[in-house]
């Protein structure tokens, strides 16, 4: 069984015990929550040329980074330890969860260098009120208020998502997807 052939067999279910927890990134995204399968995050990032839009991509995939790292610790179980561990990874920032990440060999350093740079626009986004106040360090400054600028920042944004997506759905595989199925349907 693979991921998106639990999520079928998943939709099916009407009830889903409370102690699992799981994104699910298939074609569609779904997360498992609260006894629920839900609607996840598009697979494709949008992201238009203003603030809220620009730091509502960077969420997701800080949302994916903590993913990435509960998937791994605590697997798919939604207990006192995933509790505590999720309110630890909201302390921690978010180079330190880049450089894990290179240090797990899941980002290669060119990666890890990309998420670095394309964060820093969102601690500068945060920080600012409108985009024209935003610069972008690829290779060198450009600021988002240029569509140049912009175009360039929003591409990096997407080829960038499109591989943690990736690194997620590798780590997902680890999952056994017969084990899991057995335990939501009893």
């Amino acid at each position: 069984m693979n991921a998106s052939q639990f999520i079928k067999l998943v939709q099916k279910q009407k009830q889903i015990p409370k102690h699992i927890r799981l994104y699910l990134v298939s074609k569609n995204h779904f997360f498992i929550n609260d006894g629920f399968l839900k609607d996840g995050f598009e697979s494709k990032l949008l992201i238009q040329n203003n603030r809220d839009s620009v730091l509502s991509a960077f969420s997701k995939m800080a949302f994916i980074f903590d993913e990435i790292i509960r998937l791994r610790i605590v697997g798919y179980t939604n207990n006192q330890n995933s509790v505590e561990l999720m309110y630890l990874l909201h302390l921690i920032p978010v180079n330190r969860k880049i450089r894990t990440f290179l240090d797990w060999k899941l980002f290669s350093p060119e990666f890890a260098r990309d998420m670095s740079r394309l964060f820093l626009v969102r601690s500068h986004t945060v920080h600012c009120v409108s985009l024209n106040e935003v610069q972008y360090k690829p290779d060198k400054k450009i600021t988002l208020s240029e569509t140049k600028g912009f175009n360039l920042f929003k591409k990096d944004m997407v080829k960038a998502w499109k591989h943690l997506l990736n690194v997620y759905a590798l780590e997902q595989e680890q999952i056994s997807w017969d084990i899991l199925y057995k335990e939501i349907k009893l």
